[in-house]
């Protein structure tokens, strides 16, 4: 197995893992089953393009571990997606879901290929296809598919199709992220970023901050862009935004929503007529109350963690921030880092309602839906800091080592099956 996982965001992850296990002096045979994954599945995903050709697609699925209930995780579609990759973000899954205290393991999926050239159809196709292949994988009680990187409520309705299909009636808990109309839940597609814009003002309370925020979102995704949305609807200036077609900063502050209306039109940032163009690297660097990194992983460095200016740092995307820099960070206590195992966790917490919703036949308001996950945020939040302070540990690997020890004491109370 260990061979199949060589990448640097698994060897990450693997390292954050081995920290937060050594703190906790974890046995070493508890130690191993609770961090490699149960199940690694790799598929053929063959699609005829629109041209008629018939391109072979790689696609994946990681199940963590199910020692607390069914896995749970998003389904990716980038150029980047390995088995690597996906056991590194199921691995985070396991130890966020355990901090929110979700009855869910983690897991990670995703085809290797890039959305921006597939047209409809041919998304479509691949989509369909993908699930087909996991069929034997995947279920409303084993594991729970969602939208990721390059997916979105679309993929995840035919995703839903194409298992229902299958079993010849409606399973609308088979995944989460998909349209309302078929079972999704109000706030879901927003509750990632919101649950980001909701700990930075928790923290800026915790650090004194006066108002108004400013703050450098860099990805603006869905994540990235509800974030920034709702940070701008509390009072917070916006003064930066990239993408992965460039960077726009103003001091003054930028107008989100006419950002978003030419994002929608435009494919990107790039362009935006209401803030100046700056290089994606130095808006990073730019001076600032917040900075969400809500990308993709491993884009503050060493070298970045030096020079950031900002006081929170939010980690709106999974592990943006690699080990070399947290060492940085931890000689820099001016900056408060919101981990990416709590600050991202309000899209699984939703899709967990989501799952509860479609289980029950019995649905929240929108009201009912952020009214609860403020409160679970809050807690972990809470129960991070309590741990950091007791055992002078960085926020990071408080919030690891609370995740990681939940799994752990679930395998040993479950023990071991012959």
């Amino acid at each position: 197995m260990r061979f199949l996982l060589q990448n640097p965001t698994f060897a990450m992850a693997c390292e954050q893992f081995d920290q937060a296990a050594d703190l906790l002096e974890l046995p070493q045979n508890l130690r191993e089953r609770t961090k490699w994954p149960k199940r690694l599945v790799a598929v053929a995903v063959p699609v005829r393009m629109d041209s008629g050709e018939v391109v072979v697609f790689n696609g994946y699925r990681v199940q963590h571990h199910l020692s607390l209930g069914p896995t749970k995780g998003g389904i990716r579609y980038a150029p980047s997606v390995d088995m690597g990759e996906v056991s590194a973000l199921a691995m985070w899954m396991s130890w966020k879901c355990a901090l929110m205290q979700l009855p869910y393991g983690g897991a990670k999926g995703g085809v290797a290929c890039d959305p921006e050239k597939l047209s409809r159809r041919e998304c479509e196709a691949l989509t369909r296809r993908y699930t087909q292949e996991l069929i034997s994988f995947i279920g409303s009680r084993s594991d729970i598919p969602a939208p990721d990187l390059g997916t979105n409520e679309q993929v995840m309705a035919w995703m839903m199709d194409t298992y229902s299909t299958h079993a010849g009636y409606a399973v609308p808990e088979i995944v989460t992220g998909k349209p309302v109309r078929i079972g999704g839940s109000l706030g879901r597609r927003e509750a990632t970023g919101r649950g980001v814009a909701f700990l930075v003002n928790q923290a800026a309370a915790l650090c004194k901050l006066s108002s108004p925020l400013r703050v450098i979102v860099q990805g603006f995704g869905n994540v990235g862009c509800h974030a920034a949305l709702e940070l701008a609807r509390t009072g917070a200036t916006i003064v930066g935004v990239s993408d992965r077609t460039g960077a726009v900063h103003r001091a003054e502050g930028i107008d989100v929503v006419k950002l978003q209306q030419h994002v929608s039109v435009h494919g990107g940032v790039r362009g935006f007529p209401g803030a100046e163009p700056i290089d994606e690297r130095e808006i990073l660097l730019q001076p600032c109350e917040v900075l969400i990194p809500a990308a993709v992983e491993r884009v503050i460095t060493k070298e970045i963690a030096g020079k950031l200016r900002c006081h929170i740092l939010a980690e709106g995307a999974n592990g943006p921030t690699t080990p070399e820099a947290d060492r940085v960070l931890a000689e820099r206590p001016e900056i408060f880092v919101l981990p990416d195992i709590l600050c991202n966790a309000g899209g699984v917490v939703v899709s967990y309602f989501e799952w509860v919703q479609d289980l029950q036949s019995f649905f929240w308001s929108e009201r009912e839906v952020y009214d609860a996950l403020y409160r679970i945020l809050a807690q972990a939040l809470s129960a991070i800091l309590k741990r950091a302070r007791k055992q002078n540990l960085s926020l990071r690997m408080a919030a690891l080592m609370i995740g990681i020890e939940r799994v752990a004491e679930a395998k040993k109370m479950r023990g071991l099956f012959p």
